[in-house]
């Protein structure tokens, strides 16, 4: 009798795990249709917009306008970024669901460490991701999805981008300084009509450049220089066509900024173009620990390789003297100038 009820028993605990295994079976079936797995947007060309939230509540709202992205307001952000993004939303793949042991701890964690990604097709909001950490073996990314005909998907899954090893992660960021165009100037010897360079402690050191309609003049001091090689001129000009700044601002707090724009800069570089366009930068020293040689062979309590700059839009970053030199330099390209210093008056 006992060894009855064992058996049956034993039968019934048989026909309950099976039971289980084929309900879960059923229901990983069911999520991996299209619950889980349909990350990927096959026409990236349609995507008319991304807006990335970090866990910090950092926005970024990105805009396609006829295939050039900017931010939201306008503002110009690296289109290689970009490039990124939509080569993550059409070749990501399914790598693998999680182990039911890591599945609930990471359902929960992703409830509030997370990136959410939210794009739009054609104007019309197309489906969101959610991206966690890392998978194990840093070959791929723990993900949630959400779509209009499916929802939230309640269990995260492990995605990765086809052809590569590694997480999607830092393809994804809110930090508005880290998406800033670094270009300042992009411009051809025609589309300049006057450069100014100013230094406010060595006036000597300051001139002009004019071109009016191809009749050039280069001033110092805002006197005529007695010869100047057009030759000279013509490739003074064309330094302005390829300009950027080296790195966004990542270490002065908004204190400190203000403090830069409240001081003196050492220089003020304004470019006037033939449109009207007007660009004014303001250039900062930046004290070294160190003395250093200067261009002239001084040694200077400054650093000779970098320096503080504020866009015209009140950006402060960071530029190469060996980048911005060539717009800086005039004696370089116009020996006549005078930059020996006045000796002050008694």
């Amino acid at each position: 009798m006992k060894r009855k009820i064992s058996s049956l028993l034993i039968g019934i605990f048989i026909l309950v795990l099976l039971s289980w295994i084929s309900l879960r079976l059923m229901n990983n079936k069911g999520r991996s249709d299209s619950e889980l797995i349909d990350f990927s947007i096959a026409d990236t060309t349609a995507i008319s917009q991304i807006i990335i939230t970090d866990a910090l509540s950092n926005v970024i709202n990105l805009v396609n306008k006829n295939g050039l992205w900017t931010e939201q307001n306008g503002d110009c952000i690296s289109q290689q970024n970009v490039s990124f993004i939509l080569d993550a939303a059409k070749n990501i793949e399914f790598k693998g669901y999680l182990p039911d042991n890591s599945d609930i701890k990471f359902t929960e964690l992703m409830a509030t460490q997370h990136t959410k990604v939210e794009f739009f097709v054609d104007g019309k909001w197309n489906k969101t991701w959610y991206i966690g950490p890392s998978s194990q073996d840093h070959y791929g990314q723990i993900m949630l999805l959400e779509t209009a005909d499916d929802g939230k998907s309640a269990h995260p899954v492990m995605m990765r981008i086809k052809g590569l090893k590694g997480i999607i992660e830092p393809r994804f960021f809110a930090d508005k300084r880290k998406w800033m165009c670094t270009n300042i100037f992009a411009l051809s010897v025609e589309d300049i009509k006057s450069v100014n360079v100013s230094f406010i402690d060595e006036p000597n050191r300051s001139f002009s450049v004019s071109n009016n309609k191809n009749n050039f003049s280069v001033k110092q001091a805002g006197k005529p220089l007695d010869y100047v090689d057009t030759a000279n001129i013509y490739r003074y000009l064309q330094a302005f066509k390829k300009i950027h700044f080296a790195l966004p601002n990542y270490e002065m707090t908004s204190k400190q900024c203000d403090s830069i724009k409240n001081s003196t800069p050492f220089c003020k570089l304004q470019v006037n173009q033939t449109k009207g366009k007007s660009t004014l930068l303001k250039l900062y020293r930046i004290k070294a620990k160190e003395a250093e040689r200067n261009e002239f062979g001084e040694m200077v309590n400054m650093d000779m390789n970098n320096f503080w700059c504020i866009l015209p839009n009140g950006q402060l970053v960071k530029c190469q003297y060996f980048v911005f030199n060539p717009l800086l330099l005039g004696h370089v390209y116009f020996p006549s100038m005078n930059l020996e210093k006045k000796q002050p008056s008694k």
